[in-house]
């Protein structure tokens, strides 16, 4: 196992120190900046709010985008899996039709 290294982490108006692995550095930081972009893009449209409701908003929104990004990955998947499938049984079909 990888040793954790720490790294500072902003989000909304609050600084987080996490350990990770040093290969997920990137991800995190560029889902770091997303959130952060989002909570900004949230801050123009429902002015108003404290940062708590701009950062639950952007959960929500993020846990929804992420949840349908990854049935949109299974169905694709899925409708792979599935052309296969019927390219096989067409060649079999055409094997046993000669």
């Amino acid at each position: 196992m990888q040793d954790l290294v720490p790294i500072n982490i902003v989000i909304g108006d609050r600084t987080y120190r996490i350990k990770i692995d040093p290969a997920n550095e990137e991800i995190i930081r560029k889902t770091v900046k997303l959130v952060n972009d989002k909570i900004v893009e949230f801050k123009t449209v429902f002015a108003g709010k404290d940062m708590q409701d701009y950062t639950a908003m952007v959960l929500i929104w993020y846990a929804t985008i992420h949840d349908s990004q990854t049935d949109l990955l299974g169905e694709k998947e899925l409708q792979e899996k599935l052309h296969a499938f019927e390219a096989s049984l067409d060649k079999a079909l055409q094997e046993n039709a000669l």
